[in-house]
């Protein structure tokens, strides 16, 4: 029986890392940006301020997916922010997502108020939202100003590439205008080419057009044929992928939470569906072994 316990072995300790993989990605870091400026705060009104704006985000993440809001009266010691989840996120994912991000502000930017100072305004951006803040007074910047961009390393060796891309930005320029998947926010394939593009709730349809538009600009002179990018400007984002063999169907046929479950029931069968061939294969040789005895004991 020693090969049976040595099969089960090998089974237990190379099948059973697959089935606990997780999809869960909503909050990675994708980059901060934090100003360079911190204000004083004596008082700590800067630092109430801040952590009561925070509180006012975080409330209002359970029920939607962008909201703004000011904390303070005084123009001194005001702050104002606004947070953004992506727009295929659920209510649930949405708030775990924007749960994270506060801690993140003062371990990546510092002045959390215990030095006596404020970062005058910051944001932190994760896949799957973000949160930005800034002082009363703080310098407005264009909507259409690039603030971060990465490009796949892998270059596409499809001459159709640029043809299929430029395809699916235009239809999620018009899809964001014409709210395609909800307003502000369009995600969809053409062909080979899976594209994703949302605005900050703030935005008009005609301006978010517009922003997206420009985000596929920069997306194309920045990634060139790199076979996915991602461009993040103030007030808006964009991403693309390219597949070779085809955009799988559940990238645009479920929301990410459904995703993460899909998978994890697909890995499941695929597990329980081994573990039923193990144990077959464990009844085969249980039965061999037992018809050997038996032949060997019917020479006697």
């Amino acid at each position: 029986m020693k090969p049976i316990y040595q099969f089960f072995a090998f089974f237990w300790f190379f099948f059973l890392p697959f089935s606990v993989i997780s999809g869960d990605n909503n909050k990675n870091l994708i980059f901060k940006g934090c100003a360079s400026q911190k204000s004083p705060d004596p008082t700590g009104a800067f630092s109430q301020n801040l952590n009561t704006l925070f509180t006012s985000l975080l409330s209002q993440s359970a029920q939607r997916s962008f909201a703004s809001s000011t904390a303070g009266t005084d123009n001194t010691t005001a702050v104002t922010g606004v947070f953004q989840c992506r727009g295929d996120l659920p209510a649930a994912e949405c708030y775990d997502c924007v749960s994270k991000i506060p801690k993140l502000v003062f371990k990546l930017c510092g002045g959390g108020g215990d030095d006596g100072n404020v970062v005058v305004a910051a944001r932190v951006q994760l896949s799957g939202c973000y949160i930005r803040y800034e002082v009363s007074g703080f310098r407005q910047t264009s909507g259409t100003e690039m603030l971060f961009r990465v490009c796949g390393k892998k270059q596409s060796g499809d001459p159709g590439l640029v043809g299929k891309r430029d395809t699916a930005f235009g239809m999620a320029e018009s899809g964001v205008k014409t709210g395609g998947n909800g307003g502000g926010f369009y995600a969809g394939q053409y062909e080979s080419v899976y594209v994703l593009g949302q605005c900050e709730g703030s935005l008009g349809n005609s301006d978010c057009g517009e922003c997206v538009k420009e985000g596929f600009e920069k997306a194309k002179s920045e990634c060139g044929s790199s076979i996915s990018g991602q461009v993040y400007l103030h007030k808006c984002f964009v991403s693309y992928s390219y597949y070779s063999n085809g955009v799988p169907k559940i990238s645009n046929s479920l929301p990410d939470g459904e995703k993460r479950q899909h998978t994890q029931r697909t890995i499941a069968l695929a597990v329980g569906g081994v573990a039923v061939l193990g144990f077959v294969i464990v009844c085969l040789l249980v039965l061999k072994s037992a018809m050997k005895k038996k032949s060997k004991y019917d020479s006697y």
